[in-house]
């Protein structure tokens, strides 16, 4: 629901065969040394075809159900674009059993979780909800599988027309680049193809869609013998069993869905098109080539001449276009195999003014270059050393699982057909590559598009022919008046009383995993969790300080300090250090916050000790490759001034500045500007590092297949190597001193939204009243239920999602509220969070101080599940010193909160007419509006949050 485009990625798997997959009373022999995992099903269905997968793991409480439809957009036909997408959100409304909007706030108010998403070949909706909710998620799923179409009403369509509308202006209109995959699919693929079109659809066909056109397309394709249902998770098999048969089992058969067969394409001749984007800043080329479906041979060799052409220094690509001729920062190849045809793609954004010209003529020198060099032994070992670790960590989740056993049988028919594809990719050979790049690639007519800035037709790739781009005008709303009547909703007959929800019976207890602690003599503080349920461990090392540390004047050296040390050490070269941490399977990454400098690293349990050595020796032996820096520094510059074409990028740039003010860290983007980052030099990279990188302000947070006698045991190098020095971070005292309701509006022309945000300084994470007024926000605007997202979103249809949040760290952070609203409604959208804001002052209802309760409360059953989210929870112990047990403090909270204490944290924090309200979005249709709006100051700013003259602005 909130995807256009849902690709999930399934990964599969090894460089040697350590998987055993088995089904229910089979067992497949084990095929190797020291890692074996069972990801065991059972397989059945029901008389009306729908088809079931069961899959136990009582690691957690909890249980996901997700059920995949045959239906993506290849379905469609022309003139009906984007109606699985649509259909999608259609169904999160009502059904006959289930009032509006009730699908979210009931799985939230069970602790749960969930969503839904329509790609090219399928349609999914899945819910996680603790496993005493799982009843309420089967009598959910199958009201809206078989007793939904009597509810959909002309005023619900039109409603989420416009939110899908919504979503296409947030996502392609209104972004750099959105429209490069609608010029490709009409350029690759015939009229009448079912990849012709986007998923998003068109957005004329959006608009012509009609409720008998919804009713028509449910009959077809939403039959339980057009489904795959998936539970998985701590659940008895009776139990389940019992209840999809109740539940699914009397729903009938629906119009047969025969499967549609392989369309793979060709094209006689190559086609170079262009488009003018008004977001872009920077040109960027595509080539694209037609190749086949996915699971073939062929699809397998091209996932691996992907990676090797673009992926990491060795690459071809990388070495002609990124080091020898610096026409850009990053290269970009990969295969996108579906299930009726493929494509295999190069995506280049170039620096900025390069000709497009010169980066097609690039592309070719890297090709000669590739064909000169071959493919090695080594190039495809490293490529699949990574892919155990992959497989694991798409497997952690009962969702992930979920996601994979589904897709597995409705495309090939066998939830297991991982082994098998396991084994296709272990078959893939350096020949292989080669051949798929001379029978696909070499020479062959490819697609290629050329988009570049306004006004710089110059930069086109030469003999490009203008793409066909329809782009939406900016026209006044006007509110469609639709007159229904008002007649009682007729249910469909059922074997029992569908009306009322089942009982939930009691939610699992909290359970908080055991942590424990140490520190080493350098001061280094470590805190691990044991987790045995894969063979991998995740760690982050967080060294305090980072942004916070930049002087303002050189500001961004923090940024590129986690970029530097990434660039080889003293003993490796940069290409050395990524092949060895590519052969061990591992990831290793670096990356700066505003008071932090966080690596962050995923490796199998067995290259633990290897990985491990592999940061130490980043971290204390950097390589101060100036070459590298030069490259880093024309990247970062790149980032920031293609930022200016964002408007959620300029929105939080601008927003910032207006809070925290010149004199804040804060008020200055973590990526510096462009005339810093060019003034910084190595000598500055290297002062900061002399003087901030300690053992004393760091912290080491490691959890997985791993007890503390080992982590200490592999810390010992660096505990042994790494200095403890004194390091002072400087505070930056933050406090809300505004006195007045200010509008502030930045000019993006031509903006098919407006992104809106609007707050103050609040307080800081530490502050003993976040945590609950963070609970207090929460039916203001912090979930899907939230007040501002079923107006502006649910009632209005005006945006894809709004919402309310309290942010903060050691240093005070704000109250926000925000959302991109379609452009001809901003006016309104800004009034509509200015009185909710004020009305929530006077109080919630009981009914919703429960459902937050609810939601907060039992939502801890899903809160441990994941190494990534114990690897959270370890951080936010570690950086705010919280005791082991902060999150049972947290429920006791959220359970004794009363109505008193609710309204009396909304009045204390939340008051409307002392926020700053920023708009970025179409001044010429926009701006005059508001100064009638009772804003005690209108102002017209430019993308750097200073004041513009109102004489010197053409609106």
């Amino acid at each position: 629901m909130f995807k256009h485009s849902l690709k999930i990625s399934f990964i599969a798997l090894a460089s040697v065969a350590l998987f055993a997959i088995s089904c229910k009373n089979e067992k497949l022999p084990a095929t190797d040394d020291s890692a074996k995992l069972s990801v065991p099903f059972e397989k059945y269905e029901l008389e009306n075809g729908l088809e079931v997968i069961l899959h136990q793991d009582k690691s957690d409480p909890i249980v996901s159900l997700a059920i995949q439809y045959g239906v993506g957009s290849n379905r469609e036909k022309k003139g009906r674009t984007g109606f699985a997408h649509l259909f999608e959100h259609m169904l999160f409304q009502e059904s006959e059993n289930v009032p509006q909007d009730q699908f979210f706030k009931t799985i939230q108010d069970a602790g749960g979780t969930l969503n839904g998403g329509t790609w090219k070949d399928g349609t999914i909706y899945y819910e996680v909800v603790p496993k005493n909710a799982m009843e309420t998620v089967m009598w959910l799923e199958s009201d809206r599988m078989g007793f939904l179409i009597n509810t959909v009403t002309e005023t619900a369509f039109e409603n989420q027309q416009e939110v899908v509308q919504n979503e296409k202006r947030q996502r392609v209109d209104n972004n750099p680049y959105g429209h490069t995959n609608w010029v490709i699919d009409k350029n690759i693929y015939p009229e009448g193809h079912p990849y012709n079109w986007q998923v998003i659809g068109e957005l004329e066909d959006l608009q012509n869609a009609t409720v008998e056109d919804v009713k028509e397309f449910y009959d077809r394709f939403y039959g339980p013998n057009n489904a795959t249902l998936v539970l998985a998770g701590d659940f008895k098999t009776s139990e389940a069993k019992e209840m999809i048969e109740k539940y699914f089992g009397e729903i009938k058969r629906r119009q047969e869905v025969p499967p549609l067969k392989p369309q793979p394409v060709t094209i006689s001749e190559t086609k170079r098109l262009y488009h003018e984007d008004n977001f872009a800043t920077a040109p960027q080329l595509n080539m694209v080539w037609p190749t086949l479906e996915q699971y073939t041979d062929d699809a397998y060799a091209l996932d691996f001449l992907g990676q090797i052409l673009s992926d990491g220094k060795k690459a071809p690509l990388y070495k002609v276009l990124v080091k020898e001729k610096d026409l850009t920062s990053r290269t970009t190849a990969y295969n996108n195999a579906s299930e009726l045809a493929g494509s295999f793609k190069i995506v280049i954004t170039a620096n900025n003014g390069v000709d497009l010209d010169a980066v097609e003529q690039g592309i070719s020198e890297a090709f000669a270059l590739f064909e000169k060099e071959g493919v090695t032994n080594r190039d495809i070992e490293r490529i699949k050393a990574g892919l155990e670790t992959q497989f694991y960590n798409g497997i952690s989740s009962v969702l992930g699982k979920s996601f994979q056993l589904a897709r597995y049988n409705v495309f090939t028919g066998d939830p297991g057909f991982i082994t098998t594809d396991i084994e296709n990719i272990k078959k893939v050979t350096k020949e292989d590559v080669l051949r798929v790049y001379n029978e696909y690639i070499k020479d062959k007519p490819y697609v290629m598009t050329s988009f570049v800035p306004k006004g710089k037709l110059d930069l086109i790739a030469e003999n490009s022919e203008k793409a066909n781009v329809v782009e939406e005008e900016i026209e006044e709303n006007v509110t469609k008046e639709i007159e229904e009547a008002d007649t009682e909703v007729v249910k469909t007959p059922s074997n029992f009383d569908r009306s009322t929800p089942p009982a939930q019976g009691a939610a699992p207890e909290l359970s908080i995993p055991e942590t424990w602690n140490a520190n080493l003599d350098n001061g280094l503080a470590v805190s691990g969790i044991e987790q045995n349920e894969i063979p991998t461990v995740s760690f982050s090392l967080v060294i305090e300080g980072g942004h916070l540390l930049d002087d303002m004047e050189k500001n961004g050296v923090a940024n590129l300090m986690s970029d530097i040390l990434m660039e080889g050490t003293a003993n490796k070269t940069p290409e050395e250090l990524e092949e060895a941490i590519d052969l061990l399977g591992a990831s290793i990454n670096m990356y700066t916050s505003n008071e932090s400098i966080v690596i962050r690293g995923n490796t199998l349990t067995r290259n633990f000790d290897k990985t491990v050595d592999l940061v130490t020796e980043i971290l204390l032996e950097p390589r101060w490759d100036e070459a590298e820096l030069d490259r880093i520094k024309t990247k970062t510059i790149n980032q920031i001034e293609r930022s200016d074409a964002n408007p959620n990028t300029v929105a939080r740039r601008v927003y910032n500045k207006l809070l925290y003010g010149e004199d804040h860290i804060f008020s200055y983007p973590i990526s510096g500007t462009v005339e810093s980052v060019k003034a910084i030099t190595m000598d500055d990279l290297k002062s900061y590092y002399k003087a901030n990188f300690s053992p004393s302000v760091s912290a080491f947070q490691v959890v997985g297949k791993i007890d503390k006698a080992t982590v200490l045991k592999h810390l010992n190098g660096l505990e042994q190597r790494w200095e403890a020095k004194d390091v002072t971070i400087p505070e930056f005292p933050a406090t809300n001193t505004r006195d007045k309701a200010s509008l502030y509006f930045v000019d993006i022309p031509n903006a098919k939204q407006s992104v809106i945000n609007i707050g103050y300084i609040a307080m800081p994470r530490t502050d003993a009243d976040f945590y609950p007024a963070t609970v207090m926000n929460y039916k203001l605007g912090g979930s899907f239920s939230g007040n501002v997202n079923l107006i502006l979103r649910e009632e209005k249809g005006y945006t894809y999602g709004a919402r309310t949040y309290f942010s903060g760290s050691k240093t005070p952070g704000t109250f926000t509220a925000s959302s991109s609203v379609r452009t001809n409604t901003t006016g309104e959208s800004v009034e509509i969070f200015r009185d909710e804001i004020s009305k929530y002052k006077e109080g919630i209802s009981s009914e919703d101080l429960e459902f937050t309760k609810n939601a907060l409360i039992k939502s801890n059953a899903r809160r441990f599940e994941t190494q990534r989210s114990l690897l959270g929870m370890l951080q936010e112990v570690n950086k705010y010193n919280l005791p082991a047990d902060y999150i049972e403090n947290e429920e006791t909270l959220v359970r004794n909160m009363t109505l008193e204490e609710h309204k009396s944290l909304a009045n204390k924090y939340l008051d409307a007419s002392k926020m700053a309200y920023l708009v970025v979005g179409d001044a010429a249709t926009q701006f005059q509006q508001f100064k009638n709006m009772g804003f005690d100051e209108v102002k017209l700013l430019d993308k750097d949050g200073e004041e513009v003259r109102l004489e010197d602005v053409k609106l």
